[in-house]
């Protein structure tokens, strides 16, 4: 019963979403320290996840959802502005770094919900 719970599509895409972030901060971490690599090409999640996601979403097909895999790959939509070849730009990380914290808190908010709603069915109390 409870399985089932942890099986529904928007739990599975919450967690997902966990994923990605906890991912997109490995990129984002990476990216920051190598960003006076000369040739250092900049990383992300891969351009194709978010489409992916957006489909498993609204199928509501809890297998598809559970089965997407998240992966880093180099972004081809970054240039180089310098003469070394890095590819990393100072300002669009740290403008990526604070839209990712939003994205994990708005994650752990949809998880903490869930589980709250649980606690409330078993207990019959909120909170």
């Amino acid at each position: 019963m409870i399985q089932a719970l942890f099986s529904q599509p928007n739990y599975l895409g919450s967690k997902k979403l966990l994923d990605v972030t906890a991912l997109r901060q490995e990129a984002i971490a990476s990216n920051l320290a190598n960003a006076e690599t000369p040739g250092y090409r900049r990383l992300d999640v891969a351009g194709t996840f978010q489409s992916e996601f957006q489909r498993a979403m609204q199928s509501r097909d809890a297998g598809q959802v559970a089965g997407l895999q998240p992966k880093l790959e180099l972004d081809p939509k970054a240039i180089s502005h310098r003469l070394d070849g890095n590819t990393v730009q100072m300002e669009t990380e740290l403008a990526e770094l604070q839209k990712n914290s939003l994205d994990h808190s708005l994650g752990t908010q949809l998880i903490t919900g869930s589980l709250l709603r649980l606690r409330l069915a078993i207990t019959g109390r909120p909170a």
